[in-house]
């Protein structure tokens, strides 16, 4: 394999794939170049550019800079393109997230695709538990991008069955305080805890939620009610 320059561009420190993301630089830095970035202004020139969570667009005079520029995003393009794509999934009831790795072009998730991964959902995950998966299929994305890099034959997108999601705001956020829990469920279990947490408004006040997944449900175990015989003391008897 040969050696190469990478950068990798995630323009939130604070976001949570930034440690993951670091990892992989330490696990590649041993091969290849690798830097990571949260300013355009720093990139250079090089052979990759991944962008990751990256929520800048950014010029094509830029781009034209590295050999490749890809992007990672989770939707099953050209379906769902746009901001927060599982986020909108997992609210419309979607079984699975599927995970694009595609070249980024002038128009917004258009580009040809790599390759995709999917992963399926059983409906209870919170948002980092979705989360973790996500980033732990976009670092696999990433090693099998630098693998196959000389070999790759992108396909080419198409605007037929293109959707678009729009950018999520702190609104989105907001829970019907008079909604039942089985109904609001979703909302709550996805919404980012630290960054964009589910809040209601009610009698007066604003509310925040935080959910905390315990651990599964055990099954209830049938135990025969005490008769009288064990409720009453037993008394020794003296053998024959």
């Amino acid at each position: 394999m040969s050696r190469y320059r990478i950068d990798i561009l995630c323009t939130d420190r604070g976001h949570p794939v930034w440690p993951h993301l670091e990892r992989w630089m330490q696990d590649h830095g041993r091969r290849h170049t690798v830097r990571l970035l949260s300013d355009p202004q720093d990139l250079r020139s090089g052979d990759i550019l991944f962008l990751i969570s990256c929520t800048r667009i950014l010029p094509p005079s830029l781009l034209q800079n590295y050999r490749k520029a890809l992007v990672c995003h989770a939707s099953d393009l050209p379906k769902g393109r746009g901001w927060s794509p599982w986020v909108w999934d997992v609210l419309r009831g979607a079984p699975e997230i599927c995970v694009t790795l595609l070249e980024a072009a002038e128009e917004v998730d258009s580009g040809p695709i790599w390759f995709k991964e999917r992963f399926r959902l059983q409906g209870h995950e919170l948002a980092d538990e979705i989360q973790l998966r996500l980033f732990q299929t976009e670092l696999r994305l990433m090693d099998r991008a630098v693998e196959e890099f000389e070999t790759i034959q992108p396909q080419p997108q198409t605007s037929e069955g293109a959707s678009f999601y729009p950018r999520r705001r702190p609104e989105d956020s907001r829970i019907d305080p008079h909604a039942t829990l089985a109904q609001s469920f979703d909302a709550i279990r996805i919404a980012d805890p630290l960054r964009y947490p589910a809040f209601f408004d009610y009698r007066g006040y604003r509310y925040r939620i935080r959910l905390e997944k315990v651990g599964p449900v055990q099954a209830a175990v049938e135990v025969d009610p005490p008769t009288s015989a064990d409720r009453e003391p037993h008394e020794a008897k003296a053998a024959p």
